[in-house]
């Protein structure tokens, strides 16, 4: 039965069963629609900045705002640069993970940059 099935999208496990419409891996329990391809899907979330330019893993990101941060001693001022920045596009709000200049590793939102 698992000859015909595809392997698991996360693991790569072989072992994947038909549970309905869904496609079941038992060994990481993860589940997916047997029509849809989560490979194509998860490429084609696109991360954007605040005036529109499309965002890639790498890029150096300017803060447009100043913000005060939780449990920081200082604001995030307007201005300050992120570099190297890991787009995060499942993890909701915060979609971007970088080092900001002076300040430490940060979630970030991509409404709150721009890219240089």
């Amino acid at each position: 039965m698992s000859d015909t099935l595809p392997p698991c999208p996360r693991c790569a496990s072989g072992y994947t069963y038909e549970l309905d419409a869904l496609l079941v891996c038992p060994e990481c329990a993860h589940e997916w629609n047997a029509e849809q391809d989560e490979t194509q899907e998860s490429k084609s979330t696109v991360v954007k900045d605040a005036v529109g330019n499309v965002l890639q893993d790498g890029d150096t990101v300017s803060i447009t705002k100043t913000m005060k941060v939780k449990g920081a001693q200082g604001t995030l001022k307007a201005g300050m640069k992120a570099r190297n920045i890991r787009l995060m596009p499942e993890n909701g709000d915060h979609d971007i993970a970088a080092k900001v200049d002076g300040f430490g590793q940060l979630e970030l939102k991509s409404s709150i940059v721009k890219k240089v």
